[in-house]
């Protein structure tokens, strides 16, 4: 066996940066830009009125503290000028600045009465209230860089720039495979020897929120219909999950079948608990993650391993979260303990508080926990207070 921090340098080596493809704008929310992204135009493209109001002349305001108004200068309207100093024209938020103006007061500080702004005070100045031409980028600068995580403000900016189609890395299609002939559909009503299909939806939401959609199937327990069955799935998805028969049961057959289809085993094996039977493999450009059958064992090692090697294929750097042990803990095997917890923040620390649960099979108690912490094999004492790596069960951030 190897340890953690072994296993996700091998997965480094054989998680190499996604192919770029084009999506349209209306689908390239939460993806991962492939390009940079630069201004078609100034940002903003005139002198925009930042307020609705009126516009002047500001070296008028040494004169006098009432305009007439001669016109509006609408937001979509092409320029307007004012004709006369000593006159105001209206403007709206979004307009471009009229000619011969340079300062913008808002309606809160005017009062208007027959077609005359009168002002309620004297603090005002050249440019307020006014967004200056090219103050925010100039034509070519770079706005996004590639690399640049897609959400709601980049979308702003993708629009503002007039990208119908946007460079993103792809996503891989992705088959999560359940086995064991104990599972049932969730529609079922299992008898007293079986159970319903559980953990292919846990990976499947999982892969949902790094926005990944996902398949399902599940498949027997019988060493033929999977050679057949995983030979036809590795021509169809990128990359096949499989929730348990990787271990050393007699029905185990994972492992076998693997390297009958001629896919190259490079982990089967991690000094860690829960965990420890975790498998990955590659035929090809293709990927193949075997997780432990007990769900806690899946959960920890879908974010272990497959969220690091998923960072590398988006080619981002993984965050790396710490936390404060909030109880005593021992643990005597020479492993890794990934231990679940539920995360709190006091006084701006993140403190784990251990979820206790009888064990890698307890699904009941894995639903408490938020994410776990991954304590060092090297002790068997943790002690309150300890720093140690925290991975979380949902998106935080890659």
């Amino acid at each position: 066996m190897i340890s953690v921090s072994e296993a996700q340098e091998i997965l480094s080596k054989f998680s190499n940066k996604g192919p770029i493809e084009r999506v349209s704008f209306e689908n390239c929310l939460n993806r991962l830009l492939a390009e940079n992204i630069y201004a078609d135009r100034d940002a903003p493209p005139f002198d925009r009125v930042a307020m609705d109001g009126i516009a002047i002349q500001s070296d008028q305001l040494q004169i006098r503290q009432q305009f007439i108004i001669e016109d509006i200068q609408a937001a979509g309207q092409e320029q307007k000028s004012l004709n006369k100093p000593e006159n105001c024209l209206e403007v709206m938020t979004g307009a471009v600045l009229p000619v011969h103006t340079d300062c913008v007061i808002p309606y809160e500080k005017l009062t208007i009465k027959n077609g005359v702004a009168r002002l309620n005070s004297t603090d005002h100045k050249a440019f307020q209230n006014t967004h200056k031409k090219g103050i925010d980028a100039k034509k070519g600068d770079q706005l996004l860089a590639s690399g640049t995580w897609i959400h709601p403000g980049v979308k702003g900016v993708l629009a503002t720039t007039g990208h119908t189609e946007i460079k993103v890395i792809q996503v891989p299609k992705i088959m999560i495979c359940s086995t064991g002939d104990e599972l049932v559909p969730i529609t079922h009503n299992p008898l007293p020897h079986q159970i319903r299909r559980s953990n292919v939806y846990m990976l499947q939401a999982a892969l949902k929120d790094l926005n990944i959609e996902a398949h399902t199937t599940h498949l027997p327990d019988d060493k033929d219909q999977l050679n057949a069955s995983i030979g036809k799935l590795l021509e169809e998805y990128d990359l096949l999950m499989f929730s348990g028969a990787v271990s050393k049961g007699k029905y185990d057959f994972l492992p076998t079948v693997f390297k009958e289809l001629g896919i190259q085993i490079h982990i089967h094996g991690v000094k860690q608990k829960p965990g420890k039977p975790f498998l990955f493999g590659t035929i090809g450009s293709k990927s193949v993650f075997g997780f432990p059958g007990n769900p806690s064992s899946t959960l920890v090692c879908f974010h272990l391993y497959f969220k690091w090697w998923y960072n590398h294929y988006l080619g981002k750097a993984p965050n790396n979260n710490y936390a404060y042990l909030n109880n005593e803990v021992t643990f005597k095997k020479p492993l890794t303990n990934h231990l679940l917890i539920k995360s709190s923040v006091e006084d701006g620390k993140i403190l784990a508080n251990p979820v206790a649960n009888s064990g890698s099979g307890d699904l009941v108690h894995l639903a408490l926990a938020d994410g776990f912490l991954s304590l060092p094999a090297e002790k068997d004492t943790f002690k309150k207070g300890e720093i140690f790596p925290i991975t979380f069960f949902h998106q935080t951030g890659l």
